[in-house]
């Protein structure tokens, strides 16, 4: 059972797609002019028009026969009703239902064949991998690649959680070298994003042919993509101008992949994964792990990425994660994360003059990463991440707090 909701473009689309989600009942946003064809193929229980005219619409939508209501009232109860009073659904769509569905779905489409998975050690990858681990077993193998911009002991940690305590086939790539070389002199955003997206896939096929023996021949790529990833990417009401920003597993990849697609989370929000998470039994340190994007560092390195920028990057990210957690607050936000800024200011150490980097904090909350606001940490524990960055890493003076809250700012700086 369905719910489509076709977007003119209206801010609310995501919101009425998560209301439905909450009633247990599946929600999917599709462009306004999806054609009636496509739409009666997917066979949904009703429409919503979301911040139009029904007049922009194929005509041939209003013969199907199904239920559809217009946008102009947010109301829950409106909404409800609809959804379980005019359209007839049933609230069935949960995380065990979910994952016995997604794993049924990814068995007929593997087959025998072998899939691997791209593992970062964020929330997605992970969960991405338990599902298919769960739905074909040894017919996955995973690669974690160390791009060189991942946050402290990263490499050493993946490995040891995936590798020995999961039991999950993985291979580990250093290709540090290789990626920072692509990216010398590179500052502009979508471009780094393009460069690593694309290096990545490269890595990825290097790793595959090592791995490729008679019996185990890779079909198939497995990413942790998931909705807000999409959305960002791609103008779901058909305006290039309205794209955020691409994404590395969506808007980034080469025209000339080798391997076809499976994204079994594509069109999750971040809180419907967690609870995927918890309902095959991950433990909550995988689970509610802050998200961390598939450029990692590179996007919190503001302009250009250096060996150098990257390990102040590193050390004042690294206590940002101590201090949170020793207060108790690092679970209590969805993320908390430093951003080395292009900006060098005066300052003084001891009795001398410095000339050094400044370092942005981003902490906020947010539900799925759609909407987020900056939170109100104690004086105290920002007091206490300052003073340790400022002294203990060497080459920054100065730490700014980000308050702004998304819209218009987006949770990362690029």
């Amino acid at each position: 059972m369905s719910i489509l909701i076709l977007d003119f473009g209206s801010q609310y689309t995501q919101v009425i797609a998560r209301r439905v989600r909450e009633f247990q009942v599946y929600s999917q946003i599709l462009p306004f002019n999806t054609p009636a064809a496509d739409i009666a193929k997917m066979r949904p229980h009703g429409l919503i028009l979301s911040g139009g005219s029904s007049s922009r619409i194929d005509p041939a939508v209003l013969t199907l026969g199904l239920p559809l209501m217009e946008h102009t009232d947010h109301c829950q109860e409106t909404l409800k009703n609809f959804v379980f009073k005019t359209c007839c659904c049933q609230a069935n769509w949960t995380p065990a239902s979910f994952i016995e569905k997604t794993c049924e779905k990814i068995r007929q489409r593997v087959g025998s064949d072998h899939v691997v998975l791209g593992l970062s050690g964020g929330v997605d990858s992970s969960i991405t991998a338990a599902l298919l681990h769960k739905a074909i077993g040894s017919q996955l193998t995973c690669v974690f690649v160390n791009h060189g911009l991942l946050r402290a002991n990263e490499p050493e940690t993946v490995q040891e959680i995936y590798g020995k305590h999961f039991n999950i086939n993985l291979k580990y790539v250093d290709a540090s070298e290789r990626f920072l070389s692509k990216l010398v002199g590179v500052t502009d955003p979508e471009q780094k994003r393009k460069i690593i997206g694309g290096e990545f896939i490269r890595v990825f096929e290097s790793a595959v042919r090592e791995l490729t023996t008679g019996d185990q021949n890779f079909k198939y790529l497995a990413q942790g993509t998931i909705y807000p990833d999409v959305i960002e990417s791609i103008s779901i009401s058909g305006k290039p101008n309205a794209v955020i920003k691409s994404h590395h597993n969506v808007g980034g990849l080469p025209p000339d992949l080798k391997f076809e697609l499976i994204e079994p989370l594509r069109e999750l929000f971040k809180d419907e994964v967690r609870l995927v998470g918890e309902q095959l039994g991950l433990p909550r340190e995988v689970v509610h792990r802050q998200p961390f994007p598939g450029p990692g560092l590179g996007v919190r390195v503001i302009g250009e990425i250096t060996a150098e920028r990257l390990e102040i990057l590193r050390a004042a990210d690294a206590i940002v994660v101590e201090e949170m957690k020793a207060a108790d607050w690092y679970y209590k936000v969805w993320q908390s994360f430093a951003i080395l800024l292009p900006v060098r200011s005066v300052g003084i150490k001891g009795d001398e003059r410095t000339y050094d980097n400044a370092i942005a904090l981003r902490i906020v909350e947010s539900r799925d990463a759609m909407t987020a606001d900056w939170v109100r940490l104690p004086y105290e524990l920002l007091a206490k991440i300052s003073s340790r960055i400022i002294n203990e890493v060497k080459g920054v003076n100065r730490v700014c707090l980000d308050i702004s809250s998304k819209p218009p700012s987006t949770i990362e700086w690029e």
